[in-house]
């Protein structure tokens, strides 16, 4: 194995498996997020590709952006569920910092074309913090 010569736990063919059933779209703490603006009544467009970013959920009403970041995939500092891999880190360490460089590019250029952006990390929804953190996303949406 390149890099750390620490062995993975699984063998080949079980990484692959468990990686390709990974989710980009309508993953779980996308899809609470969607049930819940959709019960407070806020309407909204799914993925736009042809926005930077191609957005989770676009409130074009209040023409707002919100992304539903993994802590993980996205690189969520001082997050207990941001947890670099003991093997081939440094190939992890460059997936994520290339994820973190095409978020801010996108948010960048999202902004300048007038679009408020939010992003909601997978920890925020998680058990008691979730309640709080989608009462807080109301408020975000309607007073930005």
């Amino acid at each position: 194995m390149k890099g750390n010569n620490m062995a993975d736990v699984h063998d080949k063919q079980s990484r692959s498996y468990n990686m390709s059933q990974i989710k980009g779209k309508n993953t779980k703490p996308e899809m609470l997020v969607r049930k819940f603006l959709f019960s407070k009544g806020f309407r909204y467009r799914l993925h736009v590709k042809n926005l930077p970013g191609k957005p989770d959920l676009v409130l074009p009403k209040y023409k707002t952006i919100i992304f539903i970041n993994g802590c993980f995939w996205h690189g969520h500092e001082n997050c207990k569920y941001y947890v670099i891999p003991k093997t081939r880190t440094e190939w992890w360490v460059q997936k994520i910092m290339d994820t973190q460089t095409r978020d801010q590019f996108a948010k960048k250029e999202l902004e300048k074309l007038g679009w408020n952006t939010i992003i909601i990390w997978t920890c925020e929804i998680k058990d008691k913090k979730k309640d709080d953190r989608l009462t807080k996303l109301v408020r975000e949406i309607c007073y930005i």
